[in-house]
């Protein structure tokens, strides 16, 4: 596990590299690439291995026999999560974007609304206004540079038409990893307003030490009539080209109306993408995943200690996921003065904020799953580009 070497992914067909130029007008060559969720880290030696099995044995035919990749995922959910999980509850789409649009195809209607926490996951919007629905947005509330629920507030801006509740949890952009009385205070608002909740818990391994990760299902057993968790392996390993992901639904209503959009959609998995699944949902990829938490929280501190010592800069505290959320509004620059400085000057990508929704309207997303050297350069590009400031 040699997370500080830099591994070259240029030229490769890679989204988060390969698309500098056409993108941000960065060169590859000279840029950082601090945007697109995934780590420039290789995965366990476990899942290399199951690709290497399957090449040697040379026919790459459809997917059978899932007993063993449910009895992993079953196994790292009950480890991992103490969350008991039954394999019949487990479908597997093409990753947790696909999960969500067939959810909010299975349970809303053209001109219904979803609601969505925000700031929160850019692909959110995007499929749910793609489906012909409305997005509700619940904003979040910045107590001191640490997002909090606002359950009053909510309440009011809830008009009748909302059919659905998408919660990130951890969260992506902000980094909260909620609380089991605020889980709970979810499940109570979906209740007063007869929502489903999608629980997307793509992050949940991604928890930094003094936090712990509860599952929805977990925290609320008593809405599982209106609760369907998404979960997978993907962000946790660095496997997201395998494009698979878990929607897990205990109640067997809402499984059987799941199913049935399945089947009519024709969603069947990737064989290579169970492989690797079933590879590292395993004691090799428990063991794995410690050591990338640790090197993570390292990156987090030298970020973190870098960007709070520009005035007018600041930096979210991550209690989980590896994205850093860094607010520019105390420099007094728009975004186009402050994006002409990271990018141009400092020569880094990033997400901007306004794109996660109402209360994103100043801030930068940063990925910090890198090796470190990269971490250290970028802190050091980015004083460099705000040095007036101090």
């Amino acid at each position: 596990m040699n997370f500080d070497e830099i591994i070259d992914r240029r030229g490769t067909h890679c989204s988060k590299w390969d698309t500098l130029e056409a993108l941000y007008g960065l060169s590859p060559d000279d840029a950082l690439a601090m945007w697109v969720a995934d780590m420039d880290f290789r995965p366990p030696a476990a899942v290399q291995q199951a690709l290497e099995r399957m090449i040697r044995h040379g026919v790459y035919g459809y997917f059978g026999d899932e007993r063993d990749y449910k009895a992993a995922i079953c196994w790292w959910m009950q480890n991992r999560h103490g969350w008991a999980v039954e394999p019949e509850w487990i479908f597997t789409a093409n990753g947790l974007v696909n999960g969500t649009a067939l959810c909010v195809d299975t349970w809303t209607e053209p001109g219904d609304a979803v609601a969505l926490m925000t700031p929160v996951y850019h692909a959110f919007f995007r499929v749910i206004r793609a489906n012909g629905r409305e997005v509700r947005e619940l904003p979040l509330k910045n107590a001191n540079n640490r997002y909090e629920m606002d359950f009053e507030a909510w309440d009011r801006l809830m008009t009748g038409r909302e059919k659905m509740l998408i919660l990130c949890s951890p969260h992506n952009p902000g980094g909260r990893v909620w609380s089991r009385e605020e889980l709970e205070g979810v499940a109570a608002f979906a209740e007063r307003h007869n929502l489903i909740v999608v629980s997307d818990e793509i992050h949940h391994d991604l928890v930094y030490p003094g936090n712990r990760h509860t599952p929805m299902a977990v925290a609320a057993p008593g809405i599982a009539d209106r609760l369907v968790m998404m979960s997978a392996a993907t962000k946790t390993f660095n496997i997201a080209g395998a494009h698979v992901g878990n929607v897990i639904i205990a109640d067997e209503k809402l499984r059987k109306a799941f199913a049935q959009r399945m089947m009519a959609l024709g969603i069947s998995p990737n064989s290579f993408g169970m492989q690797m699944v079933t590879a590292a949902y395993s004691p090799e990829g428990a063991e794995w995943v410690d050591a990338l938490m640790d090197y993570l929280e390292g990156n987090r501190r030298i970020f973190d200690e870098g960007i709070n010592t520009v005035p007018g800069l600041r930096s979210m505290p991550l209690e989980g996921t590896y994205l850093a959320w860094v607010d520019y509004s105390g420099t007094g620059m728009d975004q186009k003065e402050v994006l002409r400085r990271v990018e141009k000057e400092a020569r880094i990508a990033t997400n901007y904020g306004p794109t996660f929704g109402k209360g994103g309207e100043t801030f930068l997303r940063f990925n910090l799953a890198m090796p470190r050297s990269q971490i250290e350069e970028a802190v050091k590009r980015l004083k460099a580009a705000f040095a007036d400031l101090q």
